[in-house]
This record gives structure tokens, C-alpha cells and sequence, in this order.
């Protein structure tokens, strides 16, 4: 799969690079959070939440909404599946990582969506980007046999357990959590229940 850099100007319709924060102690940070030969999520970290950048991404990102500073880190080359929120998500490198990335726009009435309309992107270490609420996305991928670690920021609540029940119908049918909407492949190992609409490879950048 063919790896663009970030500042291609294709990554514009998906997102932009974020200048106006200094990222460097969450990058830091981010150093001392595991690693392992799969892949992990977590959506608040408070070490990485007591850090003074939480504050100024509140503020000048996410107009004083709250908000929530996790990671996702390990080892992953393959797509899986793609998501979407309704709202912006930030992603700050805390190593070299390759994002793979769609538009909303493109899924079908019927919730299907052609992984060959994806686009792959690096992401290096030290940078942060917005994600636009209408880009598909997932867990970013390593880059060579290395492993990844990447911040993830998101409103507050964002990827906990629904409290509710939902009909399935319709949009419902993606959502898997809080503010999460999951379209899966029917490769990616995915839960059981989880909406199986990916059309075509399993995109891999090894």
C-alpha cells in the first residue's frame, strides 16, 4: 500500500496538522506507556491528563468541551476495520506511526464501505493531527517492525460502554460504544454483533 507523507496536500480532506500546540511532554510521556505485540486502547490516562497540554487542547481545540487523553500503542499492519465520531479526534506521533484513512461520505445506504477508496498516511513522531469528525479511521499501524505508541484525544467519554440498548437499525447498527461508530472487515477479528461492512482487502502496509 502506497504511504504518503501527512503534509501531502490528499491529507487535507481528512485532516490538518496541528501547529499552535506544543506536544512535546505528552510525547515524552507517551515513552513510558506499554507497548505490546498487539494492540492497546486506552481512552483516559490520568498521567498523560495531568499534564499542563490537557488544559490548552481544552481550551484551543475543543472549545472548553471535556475532554479525555489516552493512547493506542503496540504492533498492527492490517486495516481491520474503520470508525468514525462526531467529533474531531487528535492523534500526537509518540513514535513514527501510518494512519489509514477514508470518508464517511463514501459509505453506501446499506453501510458498506470499499476499503480500496483508502488512503495511508505517516504519521511522524512528535506531530498531531486533527481527524475530522467525517474520517474513517482505526488503529494506526507500525512502521517496519517497530512498535507504535500514539496519543489519542477525544471528548470526554468518548470509546466507554454504551449505557443504553439500541434497536440496530439504521446508522445504530455501527455503534459499538460512546460517540463510536464501527464499520468492521469480515477479516479483522472483530466482537460478535459488530457490524461486518468492509468490501474488498483487508488493506496491510507490511
Amino acid at each position: 500500500m502506497n504511504i504518503l507523507k501527512i503534509t501531502d496536500p490528499a491529507f487535507r480532506k481528512y485532516g490538518k496538522i496541528v501547529t499552535n500546540i506544543d506536544f512535546s511532554q505528552l510525547v515524552e510521556a507517551l515513552a513510558s506507556t506499554p507497548a505490546p505485540d498487539s494492540v492497546i486502547y486506552e481512552p483516559s490516562v490520568k498521567e498523560l491528563e495531568a499534564l499542563p497540554v490537557f488544559a490548552e487542547v481544552t481550551t484551543k481545540t475543543y472549545g472548553e468541551l471535556p475532554i479525555q487523553i489516552g493512547y493506542c500503542n503496540g504492533q498492527n499492519y492490517l486495516l481491520n476495520a474503520l470508525e468514525y465520531h462526531r467529533s474531531s479526534e487528535i492523534n500526537v506521533g509518540g513514535t513514527d506511526a501510518i494512519l489509514i484513512l477514508g470518508l464517511q461520505q463514501d459509505i453506501t445506504d446499506d453501510f458498506t464501505y470499499d476499503t480500496a477508496k483508502c488512503e495511508a498516511f505517516l504519521l511522524p513522531k512528535g506531530c498531531a493531527v486533527e481527524i475530522y469528525a467525517t474520517t474513517l479511521h482505526y488503529a494506526p499501524c507500525s512502521v517496519g517492525d517497530s512498535k507504535f505508541q500514539v496519543a489519542i484525544i477525544l471528548p470526554k467519554d468518548t470509546n466507554l460502554p454504551l449505557d443504553d440498548a439500541h434497536d440496530r437499525t439504521w446508522e445504530d447498527k455501527l455503534i459499538t460504544a460512546k460517540n463510536k461508530w464501527l464499520i468492521g472487515h469480515p477479516e479483522g477479528g472483530l466482537d460478535e454483533g459488530a457490524h461486518i461492512g468492509l468490501i474488498g482487502e483487508n488493506l496491510c502496509v507490511k
